[in-house]
């Protein structure tokens, strides 16, 4: 079995160890991570790939929404034992696109299971409760340096329609 860490990315711990099968998919991996944070399982949801600095990268859907042929293009087409690596350790989890609940997943170790039935995903660990509401995401739109000097950028609006 794979074992992951799960933290939303909130300001108060809320942390979900599970383990799962090595020869799950992400979208099994998904249907784990909605039971362990008890979501309802109702809306939509993506990984995305990411560097062992969070940095978000490629987005791997819950449904392929592209007409191409080819390739992989879907949670269930993303086997876990192919996809996490030494190298590849990391990913992003976002449900509900409305809301954005973030969560960074991080595989852990290979965890040996001493319980007979190793078809169960298990939740080995639990910290914090999930919030009634989502996280909100704050954006920031980088500042220029100096804004009197962009072309498009006049004191007096009038003035440039004369």
């Amino acid at each position: 079995m794979y074992k992951f860490r799960v933290i939303l990315d909130s300001k108060k711990d809320v942390i979900r160890e599970i383990a799962v099968m090595r020869g799950f998919t992400l979208e099994e991996l998904h249907q784990t991570i909605i039971n362990a944070f008890e979501f309802d399982g109702l809306e939509m949801a993506s990984f995305y790939h990411s560097d062992l600095e969070w940095n978000q990268g490629e987005e791997i859907p819950l449904f392929n929404m592209n007409e191409q042929v080819g390739g992989l293009s879907q949670m269930s087409d993303y086997k876990l034992e192919v996809l996490f690596t030494k190298q590849n350790r990391n990913l992003i989890y976002v449900y509900d696109f409305m809301n954005l609940w973030t969560f960074f997943v991080e595989f852990v170790s290979v965890y040996e299971n001493k319980v007979e039935d190793k078809n169960t995903p298990l939740l080995l660990f639990s910290l914090g409760n999930l919030p009634k509401e989502a996280p909100k995401k704050e954006f920031e739109v980088p500042s220029t340096e100096d804004e009197d000097d962009d072309d498009f950028y006049y004191d007096d609006y009038d003035s440039f329609y004369q």
